[in-house]
């Protein structure tokens, strides 16, 4: 018998002058970067926050809550990494991500591999177990006039086997 769960993860940041674009821990060129006490990753929030629901273990602010200074200007993946030992030690596993990242601008598309080899990486699963989706906000709400990049993340981890 296998367990599953699934959980599902949102974020969104304010995009603002003078901070890098990280989206899954890669640095994408954009006169913008999001604004945050980490370094704002949002698609890296999103699938973390997807990882603790699934197994209701809160969201990342109760474990990098942004009143803590030592996690400013934090490396999302290194929050990744310690979310996914934290699952790991519960003996649940990632079978797969879903994730949408909603953005105008920059175009998303070309950065998608990079990102998945980047996920696969810290996650020490399959690339193919990633799945990382971008569409635009038709210019609707504050994601569509470009003062913000959202990202929606669905995680299936399991146990057992």
């Amino acid at each position: 018998m296998v367990d599953i769960r699934i959980g599902n993860g949102y974020d969104i940041h304010r995009l603002v002058l003078g901070r890098p674009l990280i989206l899954g821990g890669v640095q994408i060129p954009h006169k913008f970067g999001l604004l945050g006490h980490s370094d704002a990753d949002v698609l890296t929030h999103s699938i973390m926050d997807a990882m603790l629901g699934a197994l209701s273990l809160g969201d990342i602010g109760h474990y990098f809550p942004p009143s803590d200074s030592q996690w400013a200007n934090a490396n999302s993946l290194v929050l990744l990494k310690q979310v996914d030992q934290l699952v790991k030690s519960e003996g649940w596993y990632v079978g797969n991500i879903d994730s949408t990242i909603i953005a105008e601008k920059p175009k998303i598309k070309p950065h998608i591999q990079v990102i998945k080899e980047r996920l696969s990486q810290t996650l020490n699963i399959c690339e193919n177990e990633i799945s990382i989706k971008a569409t635009t906000n038709e210019r609707l709400g504050p994601v569509g006039r470009e003062k913000g990049i959202s990202s929606y993340a669905v995680i299936l981890l399991f146990k057992g086997l």
